[in-house]
């Protein structure tokens, strides 16, 4: 199955998790059966300067992020820390995290939500 670009769902939602601004999430699947049933997100997330994901608790399931582009204050389960572009992020189920975009430029990543 090929899914083109101009098929994949985009959605907006204004301050994510508790976050700041308006985050771009460019879906790559339909749902979780695509996923077979192992996770629920495989999206690209764009935060434009000022934007931010709330720090937030994975209790069922863990998020990785791929830094595609940009520089980010990542929130690792309470330690700030500075990514970018080709930095991996795992958050455990268990565990917490956040981004933000505190630059001028835009930040964008890959985010992947696989069950426990």
């Amino acid at each position: 199955m090929i899914r083109r670009a101009e098929n994949c769902m985009v959605e907006y939602r204004e301050k994510m998790r508790d976050g700041n601004g308006t985050v771009k999430l460019t879906g790559f699947i339909a749902g979780p059966e695509e996923l077979n049933g192992k996770g629920r997100l495989f999206s690209k997330i764009t935060l434009e300067p000022g934007c931010s994901i709330g720090y937030h608790i994975h209790d069922k399931d863990a998020e990785l992020f791929y830094i595609l582009s940009g520089t980010a204050s990542y929130n690792d389960n309470g330690e700030i820390v500075t990514v970018k572009a080709g930095d991996v992020t795992i958050c455990p189920t268990g565990q917490g995290h956040g981004i933000a975009n505190e630059t001028e430029e835009v930040v964008e990543l890959i985010a992947v939500i696989v069950y426990a």
